[in-house]
Order: structure tokens, then sequence, then C-alpha cells
């Protein structure tokens, strides 16, 4: 009797965590590294300044993160070091608007992003980088980002956020 009761209080105990809300992170793994993160949230964020983002976006002729969906599980991991690095340092602190909401927004996804690319430098492989092609890649983005003046290519780097986050979604 007490063991068919222990195996009915795991069995509920399993049931309800199973079935309770989770915070909506999930572990996605690019190359090596695995890190645990809320794309969701993010998406979210993107979502609701998408339009007014890229309403901003005064190039429409060239897309920056085109080249990214082309690498392969390995280089993964390496690319996104480097893309999150990238956005917190640069993109994100040069796409300030006049609507407060959309900055707040904006905040909302540097900041996740910074908890992400935190994430990373807990994954020892990430220092050790040497993928040619996506060492390639990154530096075309580098080089088309740089073509542009800073306001512009921040816009147009965060109004193609969709791009990373479909593309991070598709490694998971």
């Amino acid at each position: 009797m007490k063991i068919s009761c222990l195996s009915l209080g795991l069995l509920s105990t399993m049931c309800w965590l199973y079935l309770t809300p989770t915070t909506g992170n999930k572990i996605f793994q690019f190359g090596p590294c695995m890190i645990s993160m809320n794309v969701n949230e993010i998406r979210a964020s993107f979502t609701a300044i998408k339009a007014t983002i890229q309403a901003k976006d005064a190039v429409r002729t060239i897309s920056i993160l085109k080249d990214i969906i082309s690498l392969k599980s390995a280089d993964r991991c390496c690319i996104i070091h480097h893309l999150l690095r990238f956005y917190v340092d640069k993109v994100f602190k040069h796409c300030e608007t006049e609507d407060s909401h959309v900055n707040r927004k904006i905040s909302s996804i540097a900041n996740s992003f910074l908890f992400i690319k935190k994430k990373f430098r807990q994954c020892t492989w990430v220092p050790f980088c040497s993928f040619q092609i996506a060492i390639i890649i990154y530096q075309i983005f580098l080089s088309i980002y740089f073509q542009l003046n800073t306001a512009s290519a921040a816009m147009k780097s965060l109004g193609e956020l969709d791009i990373l986050l479909d593309w991070m979604e598709k490694a998971h």
C-alpha cells in the first residue's frame, strides 16, 4: 500500500511539473554549445516594433543577415557568439527612436541578447572558433554593415532580427 501511494504521489508530481507553465526557455544547440533562452519573449518584443523599425530602414535593396542561413550546425556556435556580441556592442546602442514604447522594446531585446551572450561565455568552446566559413560570413556581415551609416545599419540589423530568430529556432 505504501509503495502504491508513493508511486501515485510521484506520478502526480511528475504530471503537475509537466503541465505547469515554464518560463518559456528552450535549450538551443549551436554546434557544441547548448544555450537556454526564451526566443518567444524576444520575438514578441520584436513583433511589437517590427513595422516601426522596418519603416525606418532606408536601404531595402540589401540584407545584412541573408548569408547566415547557409551555415551548418558546427559553424552556428561561432557566428551566434559573434552576432550576439555585435548586436549588444554596436547595434542596440544606435537604435533609439522618438517613441518610448519602441525604445523599451529595443531595450528588452538588448537585455535578452546580453543575457544570452553571458551564457555563451560559459561555453568553453566559443573562444576557439576557427570555422573558416563562419568567419567569412561574419566578415561579409560586417562589410555590409559598415558600408551604411551607423544609424541606418543599426536599424537595418534590428529590422532583420526575424531572420536571425528564425535561423536560431531552426537550429533548435
